[in-house]
């Protein structure tokens, strides 16, 4: 298994885990991404970045993240928007690589911190993260404003 940076040619299966992803976590319904627009913001233009694990060919799991650029430590920090693997490819570490990835990226760019979010509900998540040394943040809360 390489966990790398999608290609191109990885854009069908990517988008298929995307898809998925937004079923597992409830907005297939307002899900509005498809493969043109993960090429052009994902490939080329960069407005975020995916890891695949790809095994033989086959798309296993993907992360997506950005960088948040500007913070009051005057270094990026890394957001990290999805991770998700493939039913077939779960317990067997595709997400721990995936993470231990974006870890070495995050301290490549100097980032002292990646940040993310996690469904209340999503309990196997929580403990993924926690198993791998992350700690929940509690000291802020979230909020969005729609301006739609």
């Amino acid at each position: 298994m390489q966990i790398r940076c999608m290609r191109e040619t990885d854009i069908n299966q990517t988008f298929a885990l995307m898809k998925e992803l937004a079923i597992f976590e409830h907005y297939i319904d307002s899900f509005k991404i498809t493969p043109e627009i993960v090429k052009e913001k994902g490939i080329d233009n960069h407005d975020f970045y995916c890891l695949v694990a790809d095994d033989d060919g086959v798309i296993a799991g993907m992360l997506v993240y950005y960088f948040l650029p500007y913070t009051a430590q005057n270094r990026p920090n890394i957001y990290m928007k999805e991770l998700y693997v493939a039913e077939l490819y779960r317990n067997q570490k595709v997400g721990e690589k995936l993470m231990l990835k974006l870890k070495k990226i995050a301290k490549e760019h100097h980032c002292p911190v990646i940040k993310w979010t996690v469904a209340p509900w999503n309990e196997k998540g929580m403990k993924f993260y926690e198993r791998l040394g992350a700690t929940q943040n509690n000291e802020w809360i979230n909020y969005e404003l729609a301006v739609e």
